[in-house]
């Protein structure tokens, strides 16, 4: 079997790659370990900038994205004076962004994909026997089935972690541990997210539904108790880190994800592309993952659409990754200094802390700056 390019990985990464790119001519593949159910039921919410809407638009599969809108983001510290409000409204966009599950925009994104240049392989495997000049040789092997070999001229590798070390790899462990569930408050969620830092880490309210998507970072010495907590004591831990900002009136089960930052410094080499988590881990703090990710995609998928030639071109894919240089590191370097800024209990950075929120409230160019880095990434251009 001969493909123009293999994409491993059916999440939503891997499937906005296969959609931006399924009207080009090329054929693609797209294989997944995993079986064709796993990523519609994801559970877990992303946070989709007003940026990234702007692109699911253009692919033509929002419309059918149950999502809920942001137009409020509430931001402060647990014991510390300082805190900001970023409204849609000043920035002059309906929303500054959307809440899903992985699963729903994993399922959307599937539905659009109807054309036969793009097949699907699901509980298959994939290794990487060899490249050379002209493409990659791979053996697919189909879960009780013999290894098939085939070869693509370029893999794009999305999605399913990042895995290897060495120097071509940096990470960093947080020591901490996100739990993710979803929560109902008092009078509803009026289209508002909260960003509460606490000295463990961020708590993240984002309102999903008729309620809202937690997210709870702990240290990971903590988390399994936290998890089994029963909700209801549960339910006074968060409390009492939220204040009176809000009021929780139920909770559910919890699910629980180490957090670390790990990156590759290169996202390119012979005949090969990683995106998504298969290139970068971010922290969930300000929701960015996904968000890159996809940029990431287009700009792969407008040079392929513009080259028509060899899709695995080394000098195509350096290309890509000059270009992306700047968003992909702004972006990594932006959420980790927000986690080591933020998850300090010293009283000095809790007052820096104060200091930078109340700023951003009081000088809205800055609040503006901020807010535009978050919808549209490092270059903040729509």
């Amino acid at each position: 079997m001969d493909h123009d390019v293999l994409i491993v990985g059916a999440g939503p990464v891997g499937l906005a790659l296969a959609l931006a790119l399924k009207d080009t001519g090329l054929k693609i593949l797209v294989a997944d370990a995993r079986a064709e159910e796993a990523a519609a039921n994801d559970p877990r919410t992303l946070a989709l900038s007003h940026g990234t809407r702007i692109s699911l638009e253009q692919l033509g599969m929002w419309s059918n994205l149950p999502s809920t809108p942001i137009t409020t983001i509430h931001v402060s510290q647990q014991g510390g004076f300082g805190r900001t409000m970023i409204r849609a409204e000043e920035e002059g966009v309906p929303a500054l962004g959307h809440v899903v599950t992985a699963g729903a925009l994993a399922r959307a994104l599937r539905a659009r994909i109807d054309t036969p240049t793009v097949g699907f392989a699901y509980c298959t495997e994939v290794a990487t026997h060899r490249s050379d000049t002209e493409a990659i040789t791979l053996s697919l092997t189909p879960a009780g089935a013999s290894p098939q070999t085939c070869t693509a001229r370029l893999l794009a590798c999305a999605e399913g972690g990042l895995t290897g070390s060495g120097s071509g790899v940096i990470e960093r462990d947080y020591t901490q541990t996100a739990l993710i569930g979803f929560v109902k408050a008092a009078g509803g969620h009026r289209n508002t997210a909260f960003e509460r830092f606490t000295p463990e880490g961020p708590l993240a309210l984002l309102p999903c539904d008729d309620g809202y998507a937690l997210v709870h970072v702990v240290s990971s010495a903590r988390a399994e108790h936290l998890r089994n907590l029963a909700d209801t004591a549960y339910l006074s831990e968060i409390q009492r880190h939220l204040g009176g900002r809000v009021r929780l009136t139920e909770v559910g089960s919890r699910l629980a994800y180490p957090l670390m930052l790990r990156y590759r410094k290169a996202t390119t080499t012979a005949r090969t592309v990683w995106l998504g988590n298969a290139a970068q881990t971010l922290h969930p703090v300000a929701g960015q993952g996904f968000n890159l990710a996809l940029r990431d995609v287009l700009a792969l998928s407008q040079r392929l659409l513009r080259h028509t030639g060899d899709p695995g071109d080394p000098a195509l894919l350096a290309d890509y990754q000059r270009q992306r240089r700047l968003d992909r590191g702004g972006t990594i370097g932006f959420t980790d200094t927000l986690v080591r800024l933020f998850s300090s209990d010293l009283a000095p950075l809790r007052h820096l802390r104060g200091v930078g929120l109340f700023a951003l409230d009081t000088v809205p160019p800055l609040r503006s700056f901020v807010a535009r880095r978050m919808m549209f990434g490092a270059r903040a251009w729509p």
